[in-house]
């Protein structure tokens, strides 16, 4: 509704160009497994690690960026990636017991995410409306959930509708930044703001639900977040040492 909304304020009409449908189709696709992945931790772990493991989703875009946009991985990379998934070993903790569910959705929720901002990417090079990535997503993930809603249909309080609706205005804040974010600069240089989400839910958890992550849970948030900005200082050194090298080439 908010992104209808906003492209009829706008003017802007929905047009979406052959061969644009597919990739808008595994954006809605891989966003609703991620989304479905994440919402599933989120209700059954610790805020905070729900968090950290959904923010495994960078690291997954290398990946994905190499399978599908033919994007080159260094070894830095490579090695980043490898590093950040045995952090996420940390917080998952398995040891083949089902207890372990939440954990393992959590993970394939950053999957997912990785996945769809991928995709996000791919939809920002071939010049689709950023509004229309985001209608087709949340137009998708609401009609793959609306028959487990009507399966499993609870009463809800007044307060509770209040704390949804917070969370649906949150969450469209979070998608319109997050898909302007991928449409005009690569992942990797935006990937380690993504990771600020992470204090913010372990202050939230601790602060309004009374949640502290254990030991190895820590653990595998450094492990991750020093990744993940290792990443950002390695690529930023390296986009800087092609400029310098074009430059000196002109000359």
């Amino acid at each position: 509704i908010i992104v209808l909304l906003t492209m009829a304020k706008n003017r802007e009409k929905i047009r979406i160009k052959r061969g644009d449908g597919w990739f808008l189709f595994l954006r809605a696709l891989f966003g609703t497994i991620g989304l479905i992945g994440n919402f599933y931790a989120l209700d059954h772990l610790v805020l905070s690690d729900a968090n950290m493991l959904n923010k495994l989703s960078p690291f997954f875009v290398i990946i994905f960026s190499f399978i599908i946009l033919k994007e080159k991985i260094t070894m830095q990379q490579g090695f980043a990636v490898m590093i950040a998934f045995c952090g996420a070993l940390f917080i998952i903790k398995p040891t083949g017991s089902m207890s372990h569910l939440p954990a393992i959705a959590g993970a394939i929720g950053g999957i997912g995410a990785g996945a769809a901002y991928t995709m996000v990417r791919l939809l920002g090079k071939r010049g689709v409306n950023g509004n229309i990535v985001i209608l087709a997503f949340s137009s998708f993930s609401c009609l793959v959930c609306i028959p487990s809603m009507i399966l499993n249909f609870q009463p809800m309080t007044a307060i509770q509708v209040v704390y949804l609706f917070c969370a649906g205005i949150a969450a469209a804040g979070g998608q319109f930044s997050i898909t302007r974010a991928y449409f005009y600069a690569p992942a990797k240089e935006i990937s380690v703001y993504d990771y600020s989400q992470i204090i913010f839910a372990a202050l939230l958890g601790f602060f309004v639900l009374g949640q502290i992550p254990d030991i190895w849970s820590v653990l595998g948030y450094v492990v991750i977040c020093s990744m993940s900005v290792w990443m950002f200082l390695y690529n930023k050194r390296r986009d800087q040492i092609q400029r310098e090298a074009v430059k000196a080439s002109g000359k």
